[in-house]
């Protein structure tokens, strides 16, 4: 929220910018999708819940055909298949679950998938730091009002660092998401998403030390062949 509030005081822009309604519904859903995906990861196992939310993409594009009136190929769906199945096969997926959480991890795509599409409908009134702002404008009241009904932690040490870097990573990679979806089709631009599961086996490998199995390699071809063939599909 600093970062934002300092950036656009800088740049003399409105700080409540212009699309009220829809910079609302991207920072309201954008809390809701988070708030359902944490909670998720404290319930199920790690590769489920992150396999769940990769289907946001999805439904961004869902939403982008009744919402935005972008046209998506039916290729295209072929496309976010072959991703999506690569996602499954590097992640993993248990069916013996409780299904409400799995349930709940299926709600915070559905919200991810709201928020992107509102941040794609800001793009003629909005600058994204405008956009951003509403992410932790909202998120603050929302999650400290929640504090107060949790046992809350102090963090110490170096986890006051890690948290910074948290939100520094988070404010650049929001910057770089809203500026590509202001300047692309929502059908285009999330699937790249996708990619974070490969650059989070190759972190693996070079700091914890994990493998690269026939799985690994198998579900980063078919990732990569989704998204690039997804994209190369408007033309």
């Amino acid at each position: 929220f600093a970062l934002c509030y300092v950036a656009l005081r800088h740049k003399k822009l409105p700080i409540l910018g212009n699309n009220k309604k829809w910079l609302i519904i991207r920072g309201f859903s954008g809390v809701v999708a988070l708030t359902m995906f944490f909670t998720t990861l404290q319930n199920i196992p790690l590769a489920n819940a992150v396999s769940i939310q990769y289907l946001s993409p999805v439904f961004t594009s869902i939403f982008g055909i009744f919402i935005l009136k972008e046209k998506v190929k039916s290729r295209q769906w072929l496309w976010f298949t072959v991703a999506l199945v690569g996602v499954f096969i590097i992640k993993g997926f248990n069916p013996d679950m409780n299904w409400n959480w799995v349930l709940l991890g299926i709600g915070s795509a559905v919200f991810a998938g709201i928020a992107y599409t509102a941040v794609r409908k800001c793009k003629d009134t909005d600058h994204p730091l405008q956009v951003i702002l509403y992410f932790p404008m909202i998120a603050l009241p929302i999650t400290g009002a929640l504090c107060l009904f949790y046992n809350w932690q102090q963090p110490i040490g170096i986890e006051w660092f890690y948290l910074l870097a948290i939100g520094i990573c988070t404010q650049v990679a929001q910057i770089f998401m809203t500026r590509a979806l202001h300047a692309e089709r929502v059908s285009i631009i999330t699937p790249f998403k996708y990619l974070g599961a490969i650059l989070a086996i190759f972190l693996g490998y070079l700091f914890f030390d994990e493998s690269l199995s026939w799985e690994n390699i198998l579900g980063i071809f078919l990732i990569i062949a989704g998204v690039l063939f997804n994209a190369l599909s408007k033309r």
